[in-house]
């Protein structure tokens, strides 16, 4: 399957097999390659294998990969790799899908679960119908405004509504994070933003030196948002969690 000489998919293939799951009941979008490692143990190059496994062109495509693991302190651990193989500390869109795969195939049948990711124990609340489930709610935590939980390098204590400078342009932003690191840029026109370049500004700006995930918000009414994300290691993607 891999040219490159990482065989670890080809042996999940013949040996396993991998879950491919698209969020489509969520009306969301996004895609990943899970591994169920109460089946198959991953090598310790996941990294390398995600990379590779990801590409859409030459592996089997997909926003990012996700190892499904025994966990000593909850119900099941969840690791998520982005699609240049760099490891994610929490994402909400997946731990969703680890929830209805340990539900619906029997591994975990409740309804309340805990997960094990790299931010923390995070509960799911599990709705079923006909044995298989519809929807789950996640607990993600309060929004932590604190810099340093960023990181971003600077003296303040809080990046909101802070001007930053990225590729030359100050912007006014509140950064955050709910496991992971956002950069929440507000504009009138998003879908006129050329987020192949402006996402990387962001991305790698130096103000971040772990990266950063970055929302392009316009405030459509008081009831109403419409965002563009570009993910740290992922590019544009339909959606973030």
């Amino acid at each position: 399957l891999f040219k490159q000489g990482n065989d670890f998919f080809e042996r999940v293939l013949s040996a396993l097999d991998f879950l491919k799951c698209r969020l489509c009941a969520y009306g969301i979008g996004n895609d990943y390659i899970y591994v169920d490692e109460f089946l198959y143990k991953a090598p310790a190059d996941i990294g390398d294998a995600a990379r590779l496994a990801s590409d859409r062109h030459t592996g089997i495509g997909g926003d990012g990969l996700v190892l499904i693991e025994h966990s000593d302190i909850a119900d099941v651990k969840m690791r998520s790799f982005n699609r240049d193989g760099s490891e994610g500390r929490m994402a909400g869109n997946s731990i969703r899908s680890v929830g209805k795969y340990v539900y619906d195939r029997g591994i975990l049948p409740k309804t309340t679960l805990t997960v094990e990711t790299a931010s923390g124990v995070h509960t799911l609340t599990l709705y079923t119908r006909d044995g298989a489930v519809t929807l789950c709610g996640v607990t993600m935590g309060r929004a932590d405004f604190a810099a340093a939980s960023l990181p971003a390098l600077t003296d303040k204590v809080e990046l909101v509504n802070a001007p930053i400078e990225v590729g030359g342009k100050t912007y006014t932003v509140p950064c955050l994070s709910v496991g992971n690191p956002h950069c929440v840029v507000f504009d009138d026109r998003i879908d006129a933003l050329d987020l192949e370049v402006l996402g990387p500004q962001f991305e790698y700006a130096p103000l971040f030196p772990e990266r950063i995930n970055t929302e392009f918000v316009r405030v459509v009414n008081r009831n109403m948002l419409k965002m563009r994300v570009y993910e740290r290691g992922n590019g544009e993607t339909p959606a973030c969690g």
